[in-house]
């Protein structure tokens, strides 16, 4: 029998925690290492198999498009079913589907390596992989929740944040380097550690049974209207999920316009890749402010956070430096990521078991989705207008949705009495 670690929780006083967890609160859980540690796997093999897979497509094409196209396939998922492929982890125990996905890419992107793959091939192999990714995902993000209670909860997402972050900068500065030497090599490392962490969640983690078992099942839609259904027309959840959606679409403008933005400093490519990096710098440093409040400052700053985010972008429609450009991007990343924490943790405090990795879906793919639409419109304009103007413009209506979004904001008393009842409800159908 394995024995499945303790920890010591938060001090509290009358139900409220006075400190927030700490690190070593939330790696005190057997279980939650193994899903950290899989999950880090997952992600440095994923961003291996996309700088292997544009590599390849644009050194046997020589077309832009078609690399870029390669790039891009393994979003593409999230954005055109990553609900309904979500609603798929509902229906099975959590480890179970984690664990079938990892063995499942880990078959695709080995065959990704045979000789002769033609291009067409290698496009859809990736692209099947992909569609794994957000049954993974829910099952792992359903499962953190029921393995993490309270600030623990909250702590463990901005490690796995910050993790995600720095996964993805050494996937990709690793994985560039290995795809100029060996590009297919590059993709068996990605398929050896899709193995690795189906072992590891194997040795590390409980078998459950599916959360409400006692649910009569209905066709993947309906279930997936299900928790759309739940999510917009929840009165806390709604509105908290048009938020988020909302700040997403206005920080992801300075990283898609990077390229563009480069060239009014006198850069090219490096100062790109700067303003690109405010983004993951963005969520090391929402990491470390969530380490460091209690709870109930997290909560408190959420409403100026969400203002100040867009406000710092604005003055870009003055022109400034680049070094001043880069500090306003970088604060206003760390300000959204801050907030994004304490938000997905009241997020599952209300949401009933039985919807956690439909609800991680919907969340998911509507990020995914907000960034695309944000991106693609912003870039629109950018082709007519300066980029400076365009994202200090952007910014600035960005800024009234926040404090329209601020002030219509459920009172703290309905927030309350929602948790506690999904709480009761919870208690119920364990």
């Amino acid at each position: 029998m394995r024995v499945i670690g303790k920890t010591a929780k938060p001090q509290e006083v009358g139900g409220v925690a006075q400190r927030p967890a700490s690190f070593r609160d939330v790696f005190g859980v057997a279980e939650y290492r193994a899903l950290f540690g899989a999950a880090v796997l997952s992600w440095v093999g994923d961003y291996f198999a996309k700088v292997a897979v544009t590599f390849l497509v644009f050194r046997d094409t020589g077309s832009v498009l078609l690399s870029a196209l390669g790039f891009a396939v393994s979003y593409l998922p999230w954005v055109a079913g990553g609900p309904l492929l979500a609603a798929l982890a509902e229906r099975y125990p959590y480890r179970r589907v984690m664990i079938a996905c990892d063995l499942a890419r880990m078959v695709l992107i080995g065959a990704m390596v045979l000789p002769g793959m033609p291009l067409p091939g290698l496009l859809l192999l990736l692209f099947g992989a992909s569609l794994l990714t957000p049954p993974f995902q829910a099952a792992r993000s359903a499962l953190v929740a029921r393995l993490l209670t309270g600030d623990r909860y909250v702590v463990g997402l901005s490690l796995q944040n910050m993790a995600a972050q720095a996964a993805q900068m050494a996937g990709y500065a690793l994985g560039g380097a290995l795809s100029a030497v060996d590009a297919r090599g590059a993709l068996l490392l990605n398929a050896a550690a899709f193995g690795a962490s189906a072992l590891i969640l194997w040795r590390g983690v409980l078998p459950r049974p599916v959360t409400c078992a006692e649910v009569v099942r209905r066709s993947l839609l309906r279930e997936t209207g299900d928790g759309l259904r739940l999510v917009f027309g929840h009165p806390v959840m709604r509105p908290m999920a048009l938020v988020v959606f909302s700040v997403v679409a206005i920080v992801i403008v300075p990283e898609g316009l990077a390229m563009a933005w480069a060239p009014e400093f006198g850069g090219g490519s490096h100062i790109a890749g700067l303003l690109m990096a405010a983004l993951p710098v963005g969520c090391v440093i929402g990491a470390v402010v969530t380490r460091v409040t209690v709870p109930e400052q997290r909560l408190r700053l959420v409403k100026p956070l969400l203002i100040v985010g867009p406000l710092l972008l604005v003055p870009a429609l003055a022109g400034p430096p680049f070094p001043v450009v880069l500090l306003l991007v970088l604060l206003s990343a760390g300000a959204v990521n801050t907030v994004m924490v304490p938000l997905n943790g009241l997020f599952v405090q209300m949401l009933p078991d039985a919807f956690r990795a439909r609800a991680f879906g919907i969340m998911q793919g509507g990020i995914q989705l907000t960034h695309a639409a944000a991106v693609l419109a912003s870039g629109a304009i950018a082709e007519r207008f300066p980029v400076p103007v365009v994202v200090g413009a952007w910014s600035l209506c960005g800024l009234f949705v926040m404090m329209i979004a601020v002030t219509a904001w459920p009172p703290q008393e309905v927030v309350r009495q929602e948790i506690a009842r999904t709480a009761e409800l919870n208690r119920a159908t364990a």
